[in-house]
């Protein structure tokens, strides 16, 4: 049961179907003490009783991917359940606390025992999850705690993979996922995974929205804060970046004034403490970081602060080398510096949610991030070549990602609400939308979406390049047009005379189409193989990089609606192997350890001559 503080009534019990994952982020507080449970456990793929000690023959690290840190091919490739395992010290627990493991993300499903006892699960391998810990063992010394982990995809998964079942000579059955996208299926315990002891009585969620007034100076807050169980008092108190009281309050508004706006690579942040009390004792306590800004799109125009914006930026992954898909905090620092130090100011998470810990980094940097859920691969026979016929393929006949896809939605705005950096959500990557039935797969999922999010921010899907303006069937659903666009690459390729003609034709058919609708490139650009040059500029060539990006600049100068370039990629990142693939696909303005190819040089001069907020009407005639 879930009690919320609302505007009206101080407390109002839910219908006991309401369920959720407590997204709030792991903080140590007065109320809350957190403990570190990464570091070495024993590892074993393959199957496992957890009432058994697992082996200690074989470790692996939490966080991270466990598949680069295999030097059998075999077992870097493996599909199945997979276990850690480790037996950890029970600290103290009072009678009015409880235990919790709470986990950054497990990829992509998990069951979690503890001494031998199934006590929770979770599919969806890129958000948070937490689970209680028994009663039972908080006099214990000790607990054994075990992870079983999965890395089966198919076509009921977010993302979709083609699953099958190989029979050996032996006679045993080898798991295989092709999969339904272009980046390497990484697995494992990602994120931090930490240990909790919190009050019973405690915060479950928050919710921070805000209204600014119109000379953008003042603003009204609202606070919506739900509990576990009944309390009599809700108080906060908002915070400064200089740590100054500013507002407090027993309701759930505040007004501020002289406020300070987060803005482009110009972050502001405010602190709210909750506390909640019964019999004046103090119950919990947790503090969360907000930013005040407006979002809106009109006009053809995406504006932040009633000022339009122009997005230069990237798709990226979640991977580094021998990391793969784990947190890596050192490399997210890394790329926003690198991104910042460009002139650009933006993101995708492309194409799942990324750690709560880069959004974090995103709010404090002053990032703009458009946050994806990780639907890819739906597309029946997605391959990374592209058959370009506008055949239809029965992908909305096949899939069966409906229950997925909403949980995935459900989750990542629970997650990430309250981000300033977050300023446009992403239904899907490149999905099939136009064949039959596509319309009415994401209408209701699209409105899921502005059901859910507070903010009422902006929803996109990104476009693949077969769902012409004549073709697509979802477009009418979203506020934004973003398009993945590889003209001179997969289309007329090392022909960018003819790729020019052939991308303006459609960007002016998309605008033409929604004329009242800002489009975004969110993808565009060609493999790259630092050091390989060429006179003539042909394709993989350093040079014909830098000629692939002028020409699609030139173009996209041109289009007065077009409010953003996000190339394709940041960093070269690994993929599954394939034809078209040698160590993963290279087409990042930086190499996958983060060396600038030469045409970042290029990238550079371009955008630090385009401010972030630029009115691109008013000079496109």
């Amino acid at each position: 049961m879930i009690l919320l503080t609302s505007l009206k009534k101080k407390q109002m019990i839910l219908n006991d179907s309401v369920k959720g994952e407590c997204m709030l982020y792991p903080l140590l507080t007065k109320t809350r003490n957190t403990y570190d449970l990464g570091g070495i456990w024993n590892f074993k793929l393959g199957e496992h009783n957890p009432n058994e000690l697992l082996p200690s023959d074989e470790v692996m690290v939490i966080p991270t991917s466990f598949n680069d840190l295999m030097v059998s091919k075999e077992k870097r490739d493996y599909i199945g359940d997979f276990w850690y395992e480790k037996v950890i010290e029970v600290p103290k627990v009072s009678e009015d606390e409880e235990m919790v493991l709470r986990f950054g993300s497990v990829t992509h499903q998990a069951k979690i025992y503890v001494d031998g006892v199934l006590v929770g699960e979770h599919k969806e391998g890129f958000t948070p999850f937490e689970v209680l810990v028994p009663e039972c063992k908080y006099n214990n010394e000790k607990i054994k705690v075990s992870i079983c982990a999965n890395n089966v995809l198919d076509y009921t998964t977010l993302p979709v993979g083609n699953y099958s079942e190989i029979i050996q000579e032996d006679g045993s059955i080898k798991k295989k996922v092709r999969e339904n996208f272009d980046f390497f299926n990484y697995a494992g315990v990602h994120r931090p995974l930490k240990l909790m002891i919190r009050p019973k009585n405690h915060i479950f969620d928050i919710t921070i929205t805000s209204r600014l007034s119109d000379d953008l100076q003042s603003a009204d807050l609202h606070f919506l804060v739900e509990t576990n169980q009944k309390v009599d008092e809700v108080r906060i108190s908002v915070f400064d970046e200089d740590n100054k009281l500013v507002g407090e309050t027993k309701d759930s508004r505040l007004f501020l004034s002289d406020v300070h706006l987060w803005e482009v690579l110009n972050a502001y942040l405010y602190t709210a403490r909750v506390e909640i009390f019964v019999d004046n004792q103090l119950q919990d306590v947790y503090e969360e970081n907000f930013g005040l800004r407006e979002i809106e799109v009109t006009n053809g125009q995406f504006l932040l602060n009633r000022k339009p914006i122009y997005f230069k930026g990237f798709g990226k992954h979640e991977d580094t080398f021998i990391n793969g898909r784990g947190l890596n905090g050192a490399a997210n620092l890394m790329d926003l510096n690198l991104l910042k130090d460009m002139g650009a100011n933006s993101f995708r998470t492309s194409h799942y949610p990324y750690s709560e810990e880069m959004m974090r980094l995103a709010d404090r940097m002053g990032v703009l991030v458009i946050d994806e859920v990780p639907a890819v691969g739906l597309f029946q026979n997605f391959n990374a070549s592209l058959d370009l016929s506008p055949k239809d393929n029965g992908t909305w006949n096949l899939m069966q990602t409906k229950a997925a896809h909403e949980q995935a939605i459900q989750e990542l705005v629970k997650r990430d609400k309250n981000h300033p950096s977050v300023v446009m959500w992403v239904v899907a990557n490149e999905p099939a939308s136009h064949e039959a039935g596509a319309h009415d797969y994401f209408e209701p999922l699209v409105k899921l979406y502005k059901d859910l999010d507070p903010q009422k921010r902006p929803v996109t899907l990104v476009n693949i390049l077969m769902a012409t303006p004549d073709r697509d069937q979802v477009m009418d659903l979203v506020y934004v047009v973003c398009l993945n666009r590889y003209y001179g690459w997969y289309v007329d390729h090392g022909d960018l005379t003819n790729a020019e003609v052939g991308i303006r034709k459609e960007l002016l058919e998309w605008q033409d189409k929604f004329p009242d609708k800002p489009i975004i490139i969110t993808e565009y650009g060609a493999d790259t193989l630092p050091g390989l040059h060429s006179t003539w500029n042909i394709p993989y060539t350093e040079e014909f990089q830098c000629d692939f990006y002028e020409m699609s600049h030139r173009v996209f100068d041109g289009i007065p609606n077009l409010v953003g370039e996000q190339v394709w990629n940041f960093a070269d990142f690994e993929t599954n192997l394939m034809i078209l693939r040698v160590q993963g696909n290279h087409k990042g303005l930086f190499s996958r350890n983060r060396q600038p190819k030469q045409v970042v040089k290029e990238f550079k001069k371009r955008w630090m001559t385009i401010p972030h907020y630029h009115n691109k009407k008013n000079s496109v005639k």
